[in-house]
């Protein structure tokens, strides 16, 4: 009876060269991730080899110039396809900490650092050498960046780096992270701005705190950082003073595609592995899938996430014609993470106490997604941002 549904059959937005990608890294995942998940999640780490894997395989360097070491690519439903088949896989963890390096960092990077900056850093980051994270958030501020207490001062060749960074993704592992700060300068007419600056692993004063305990994604690793008279030298600011708000907010709708495409991937995954379920498992001498409320609760769920899937394939598209826009992406950031959160909690239900086991993938596919709809953002400041696009402000 079921089964002949294949929610993993080729959409329209894909050809060829992208089902190849498909098996490419079907094929990484069963050689070195297929049976890992729960010890790396008991283990609250993915070893650093597998990452590696990952990047000589060109899993997260598809889009990196191939001046750089990558496949020279410009679009992104490659990336799209990776993230679905790490889902499918419930390589949560794995697959948040190369999203966060290929989708997020790795661009801040290319489009931002000098000829000498990429040619020293890209190769390494494309290959999963070298390993970033971008550190924005401080524990006062959350998502208020103009908050931002974090301060670097001018002296001589070098800024004097002070403050306090707290839930970085790929905090504890990284060698190298883009670091947020005040620049104060009594000469501009706002009084300074914000710039950015690469922080070295082993720069002086530069340090890492807890390795913080997280409901979900336990084997992505979330660190505090902390900056105490870090001198970074002038060849380490990437892009312009006092220019570093212009430059995170027009990466941000990048990083909430991501999210958006990474929130329809668990949510298949979770039918997938529901629908597969439900058929196997008898209650009452009769597969569950027999019955009409079980019906009736993937059908509904199939459609939410089918709706939610065109909105986000076409704003995959449009960011690849570079036609996204910030409201675009919030849009396809909270609608898809709410939607996953349903879908998620539904079909655990389906699965009943079995669900609630950790060995099952769906069970910590519950506690993952819940980050969803909080980082890059909360969805309430989504909701913002699309509001002041209608009424103004």
């Amino acid at each position: 009876m079921a089964g002949q549904y294949d929610l993993y059959a080729p959409r329209d937005i894909f050809d060829e060269d992208h089902i190849e990608f498909r098996n490419l890294t079907r094929d990484f995942l069963d050689k070195h991730v297929e049976g890992h998940v729960l010890e790396w999640e008991q283990n609250k780490w993915v070893p650093e080899e597998v990452i590696r894997e990952a990047g000589e395989q060109g899993i997260f360097s598809v889009l990196v110039d191939e001046n750089y070491g990558g496949a020279g690519l410009t679009d992104f439903r490659f990336r799209q396809i990776a993230q679905e088949e790490f889902s499918r896989y419930g390589a949560d963890s794995l697959a948040g900490i190369i999203s966060v390096h290929a989708d997020i960092i790795i661009p801040y990077y290319e489009h931002l650092g000098t000829e000498e900056q990429k040619q020293k850093w890209v190769p390494g980051l494309a290959t999963g050498e070298l390993i970033s994270a971008v550190a924005m958030t401080e524990p006062g501020a959350g998502s208020d960046l103009r908050g931002m207490k974090t301060t670097a001062v001018r002296d001589g060749d070098d800024w004097v780096l002070n403050g306090s960074k707290t839930f970085i993704s790929n905090g504890m592992r990284c060698d190298l992270v883009i670091v947020a700060a005040r620049t104060p300068d009594e000469n501009h007419p706002q009084g300074g701005g914000i710039t950015l600056f690469v922080v070295e692993d082993g720069m002086e004063g530069f340090s890492r705190g807890r390795k913080l305990e997280k409901i979900g994604s336990h084997a992505a690793d979330t660190a505090e950082l902390s900056f105490e008279n870090v001198r970074v030298p002038d060849a380490n600011r990437l892009g312009e003073v006092h220019k570093g708000l212009h430059s995170l907010m027009s990466h941000l709708p990048l990083e909430r595609l991501s999210i958006a495409i990474g929130a329809c991937a668990g949510a298949r995954a979770a039918l997938n592995w529901t629908i597969e379920y439900v058929t196997q498992r008898k209650a009452f001498g009769q597969p569950i899938a027999a019955f009409q409320n079980t019906q009736f609760e993937i059908a509904e769920m199939i459609t939410k996430l089918e709706v939610s899937q065109a909105y986000v394939d076409a704003a995959v598209l449009k960011y690849n014609a570079g036609e996204l826009t910030a409201v675009d992406a919030a849009k396809a950031k909270w609608w898809a993470t709410d939607i996953q959160k349903d879908i998620v909690d539904r079909c655990l239900q389906l699965f009943g106490g079995y669900g609630y086991m950790m060995e099952y993938p769906i069970g910590r596919s519950y506690i993952n997604s819940r980050v969803q709809t909080i980082y890059g953002g909360t969805n309430e400041i989504m909701k913002l941002i699309i509001g002041r696009e209608v009424f103004g402000g």
